[in-house]
């Protein structure tokens, strides 16, 4: 069983490559989601600077993993408040364009912690090959890639430029809740690559579903299986407080939730996947990673906000606490 004591094991073996976005989350309380014609009351959490690519550089800069982030930036207001932001975070972006501002996301925050997004595209979404190819591609590196760019209007440049990196890489893809909007021709595409892939409930029971063409209820464990056998791919499913399986072409398994309060579940998914390529950079097995991915989320969703990712001292002491009130 993965302790407090194994964090001192990290360490980047492999090469992290994060390809997404960084944007703007103007984050606001809100006692229900308005519907058509409305007008609600919010309350302001705060305005951060996020995005699921970025989130995942945080957690892994704060794990003490080195990555190449491929996190566009472009000219006008929002983009220098990331930069602003991202020089306080010391981490740095290999991509520059000067195709426009970046993109900012309203992120509405009701009272059980479920969140909302409503988003506005800018740069991280306007890809093209000739920046791509700018992208260092050392040996054995892990690839992040995020499904908000999977469905943006240069997905396809995205996925070309998947198809054609050199060997040997491996790659990681959060589908997250733009699963349902990635065509059945890029959705191949991608799988072709033999991805790592992680989704939430929801998202596995859309697989289950929509992509598996299942007819009797949702089964977790079931759909691991199933995946393996027709994907021959390797998946993550996060089930919230029931902990998250795995499966690849030598193991399955199920490792517990780290029992914690629930405040605010922005950037729980994101560090998930963060804590997970920490431990796969690391060389830890796929079940470790999963562990230590349960143990980051875990600390996330008990704070607000998205900007949460613990440091190893933090998530050290954090993680030795929860095993003392178990």
């Amino acid at each position: 069983m993965l302790t407090p004591d194994d964090l001192a094991r990290l360490e980047g073996r492999l090469p992290v490559c994060v390809v997404g976005a960084a944007v703007v989350d103007v984050i606001a309380d809100a006692y229900s989601l308005p519907h058509r014609g409305s007008d609600i009351e919010l309350q302001q959490q705060g305005v951060n600077v996020g995005g699921c690519a970025l989130n995942v550089a945080i957690t892994l800069h704060r794990l003490g993993i080195p990555s190449i982030n491929a996190l566009p930036l472009g000219t006008g207001t929002w983009a220098s408040i990331i930069r602003q932001k991202l020089a306080e975070y010391g981490i740095h972006s290999v991509l520059e364009t000067a195709k426009g501002d970046n993109g900012w996301c309203l992120a509405l925050v009701e009272p059980d912690g479920e969140r909302t997004f409503l988003s506005v595209s800018g740069v991280e979404n306007l890809w093209d090959a000739t920046l791509l190819s700018t992208l260092p591609q050392p040996t054995n590196r892990w690839i992040y890639l995020s499904g908000y760019q999977l469905t943006s209007k240069s997905s396809d440049v995205l996925i070309d430029w998947l198809q054609q990196q050199s060997r040997p890489y491996q790659l990681l893809v959060d589908f997250g809740p733009r699963l349902a909007d990635i065509g059945d021709t890029q959705f191949e595409q991608i799988m072709a690559c033999h991805p790592l892939i992680t989704v939430n409930r929801q998202e596995a029971e859309l697989l289950w579903y929509e992509r598996l063409g299942q007819p009797e209820p949702f089964d977790a464990r079931q759909l691991m299986t199933r995946w393996q056998q027709r994907f021959a791919g390797a998946m993550v499913v996060r089930l919230d407080s029931e902990g998250a399986g795995f499966v690849n072409a030598d193991t399955q398994g199920w490792i517990p939730a780290l029992a914690t309060n629930v405040v605010d579940t922005i950037g729980a998914g994101d560090s998930h996947a963060g804590g997970l390529l920490a431990g796969l950079a690391s060389g830890w097995s796929l079940a470790e990673s999963v562990a230590l991915g349960n143990v980051v989320a875990s600390y996330v969703v008990s704070q607000r906000g998205g900007d949460c990712a613990p440091d190893r001292a933090t998530l050290s002491a954090y993680w030795q606490q929860r095993f003392t009130q178990q």
